[in-house]
């Protein structure tokens, strides 16, 4: 049996698209992607609980995915998120080094990371 493998990058990626995304799928494909994805329950685990065969799971899991990157790929919406998020971590480094960066230079930076974020909107 070939063991489900992902780096923490999959994880927060399959979460997030999830997030952004997974209103958009039945509630019979959520149920089965939140236990499998989310709550780490076996593609036998979860073919059980469903009563489904193992490789039904592992093949709805797999269209869900597809389905969540396609709908990322048209709207961009994590990719978006994860943009606004760096610039916000940004402002925020800025803001630990108030005392080291000139008022002037400083509000300058906020005030070219808020343009961007704004953009992003």
């Amino acid at each position: 049996m070939i063991a489900k493998v992902m780096d923490m990058d999959d994880v927060l990626r399959q979460s997030l698209l999830y997030d952004f995304y997974g209103e958009l799928l039945t509630e019979h494909q959520r149920n089965v992607y939140e236990e499998v994805v989310q709550n780490d329950l076996s593609y036998s685990e979860a073919a059980e609980a469903f009563g489904v065969s193992r490789q039904g799971i592992h093949e709805l899991v797999k269209r869900c995915n597809k389905m969540l990157e396609g709908y990322e790929s048209k709207l961009h919406l994590v990719e978006r998120f994860l943009r606004i998020r760096g610039s916000v971590q940004e402002i925020q480094a800025l803001s630990t080094q108030y005392e080291a960066i000139e008022k002037e230079v400083l509000a300058q930076r906020v005030l070219g990371i808020s343009e961007k974020i704004l953009e992003e909107l």
